[in-house]
C-alpha cells in the first residue's frame, strides 16, 4: 500500500512538473523580431514627439511621413519635384530605402543641381529606392528585391547592421508608415 501511494505521489509530482513544460514547448513563442521595432544607430536622432517622430510617421503614408521628418527633407523635395508624391502615398505594402539629407550631400553639388531639370533621371533614381513589397529586418540578411524602377537591390548583414548593394548602410530600419516600411539609409543608390 505504501508503495502504491508513493508511486501515485511520484506520478502526480511528475505530472505537475511535466505538464507546464510540455505546454510551454507547444505554446507559440514570441520571437525577438515580433517585439522589435525600428533599429539602428540613426533612430536616436529621429524626433521623439510630433512631426517626423516614429509615432507620427506611422500614421501617415510614406511620402507625407518623409516630408515631416527633418532628416529626409531633401528626399521629400526630390519626390515632389519628380511628381511621385501621389504614387508613393497610394501604393500599398511597399518598402522605401530613404536616403538622408547627408546621403544627398555626398553627391557632387553640380550633379545634384542637374537632377531637378532631368525629371526622367530623377524618377529613375527615386523609384530605384522603392521595392514593391514589404521588406523588414528579417528579410535583410541576404535578400534580392525588384524595385519599381525595374532593377534589383541586394541586402546583406546581421544584427542591426545591414547594407544595401554593399554600399549604403541602414541607419534606422523598420520605420513603419501607414502604407510602407522605411529603411533610412546613408547613401543615395544609383540604378545600374
Amino acid at each position: 500500500m505504501n508503495t502504491s501511494l508513493t508511486r501515485r505521489r511520484v506520478v502526480a509530482a511528475f505530472a505537475v512538473v511535466a505538464l507546464p513544460l510540455s505546454l510551454g514547448v507547444m505554446a507559440p513563442q514570441a520571437s525577438a523580431t515580433d517585439r522589435d521595432g525600428p533599429f539602428g544607430p540613426g533612430c536616436a536622432s529621429v524626433p521623439k514627439n510630433g512631426a517626423g517622430s516614429l509615432d507620427d510617421m506611422a500614421d501617415d503614408p510614406v511620402a507625407t511621413a518623409a516630408s515631416n521628418n527633418p532628416a529626409l527633407s531633401t528626399l521629400a523635395s526630390t519626390v515632389k519635384q519628380a511628381g511621385l508624391v501621389d504614387t508613393l502615398n497610394s501604393a500599398e505594402n511597399i518598402t522605401v530605402f530613404a536616403p538622408t539629407n547627408d546621403a544627398f550631400a555626398k553627391i557632387p553639388k553640380a550633379d545634384l543641381d542637374k537632377l531637378p531639370a532631368d525629371r526622367a533621371m530623377l524618377t529613375k533614381i527615386l523609384t530605384y529606392h522603392v521595392a514593391g513589397q514589404a521588406i523588414d529586418k528579417a528579410d535583410l540578411a541576404d535578400g534580392s528585391f525588384k524595385t519599381l524602377e525595374g532593377g534589383t537591390l541586394t541586402t546583406s548583414g546581421s544584427g542591426d547592421a545591414y547594407k544595401i548593394n554593399g554600399t549604403a548602410s541602414i541607419v534606422c530600419g523598420d520605420v513603419p508608415t501607414s502604407n510602407a516600411t522605411v529603411h533610412i539609409i546613408d547613401t543615395v543608390l544609383m540604378p545600374k
